[in-house]
């Protein structure tokens, strides 16, 4: 058994760490950090664990010592909290924004501030299983991926692989309303997010910069936020250098992922789920992956769905440990989801 700390623990990532961690049979959950709420039982904030822990908060000056730390605090709160801890822990696994891209550079265009750590950028290995495998049996300091970045690579992995992406990439994201964090504004109350589809970032949005890192492609990226708590899609529009037909898309899809215990290739011509859908994710690692063929135009829409609190945060996050400590990569994260739901 290995003790493990969560930073940021009552947060929606936070209770999703501690939810698949509870169930983990290598792990005991120690610490739950929380400056806002130290002192307060775990299951007052998260109320799906009742019964399964006795957890209370703690501030962040009672850590102590752990095998491993994961972090998930807000944009920019990282950049004083993870250079610390990164000192300090033996593993740390951030969940945060702010050490997922390499160059100071980009992350000041995309996030408006200056890094503030700059020397550390390098020595986060990316929190993709499927693409960082070998990276990760090894690292101490791990960086995972925005959500809608995650599903973006995954979709796009294999067109880029092979080669056959012949220009900018348009990605189109849509996002449930617990991507905005426990502390979200005014913007995500029910009253204004009920029946809306609102395009929150209709260019720009800064998971461009992880998926063109990732993959090597350049990627121009709007997102929307839809009527749904959980779940992320994304919709990727591929002009490909010459026509493929749906047998040459599937090929290359299974060449990247026939293995994979995470990554399910959907595309099916029959029955109401013939592309990827997060509905039925949720509470799941899986991402699913699927396409569909645009012959006359040289175009393939490269489609991924998962959680975005699970494969797209606390899931990877997990999967990532299993990986860096030799386990077999399923466990604690074996929940298949529900249907209907």
């Amino acid at each position: 058994m290995i003790d493990v700390a969560v930073v940021g623990a009552s947060g929606y990532i936070g209770g999703e760490l501690l939810r698949l961690l509870l169930g983990h049979p290598e792990v005991r959950v120690a610490t739950a950090v929380s400056a806002r709420l130290a002192g307060s039982r775990v299951d007052l904030v998260h109320p799906n664990l009742r019964g399964r822990t006795d957890l209370t908060f703690t501030g962040p000056d009672e850590l102590g010592d752990h095998d491993v730390v994961f972090v998930a605090v807000g944009q920019t709160a990282g950049l004083e909290v993870v250079p610390r801890l990164r000192e300090q822990a033996k593993i740390l696994i951030d969940l945060g924004s702010d050490f997922r891209l390499r160059d100071p550079a980009l992350y000041k265009r995309y996030y408006g501030t200056a890094h503030t750590a700059p020397e550390l950028l390098g020595s986060f290995v990316p929190g993709v299983p499927e693409t960082h495998r070998a990276e990760l049996a090894g690292a101490d300091a791990i960086a995972m991926p925005g959500c809608m970045a995650v599903a973006s690579i995954l979709a796009l992995r294999p067109l880029a692989e092979a080669g056959v992406v012949a220009g900018p990439v348009t990605v189109d994201g849509r996002i449930g309303s617990s991507g905005s964090g426990v502390r979200a504004e005014q913007m995500n109350l029910h009253a204004e997010r009920s029946g809306a589809m609102r395009l929150f970032a209709p260019t720009g949005h800064r998971h461009e910069a992880e998926i063109a890192q990732a993959t090597g492609v350049e990627a121009r990226m709007g997102a929307t936020g839809v009527e749904a708590v959980r779940g992320a899609q994304v919709v990727c529009r591929v002009p490909v250098r010459e026509p493929l037909a749906d047998k040459d898309v599937r090929r290359l899809y299974r060449s990247q992922y026939q293995d994979e215990p995470f990554v399910r290739i959907i595309a099916q011509r029959r029955g109401l789920y013939r592309l990827p859908e997060p509905k039925i994710l949720s509470g799941t690692n899986y991402c699913d992956v699927g396409f569909a063929t645009d012959p006359e135009t040289s175009t393939v829409v490269a489609v991924a769905a998962l959680d975005n609190l699970v494969k797209g945060g606390a899931g990877g996050a997990v999967q990532c440990l299993n990986v860096r400590m030799g386990w077999p990569e399923h466990l604690g994260l074996e929940f298949p989801g529900l249907h209907p739901v």
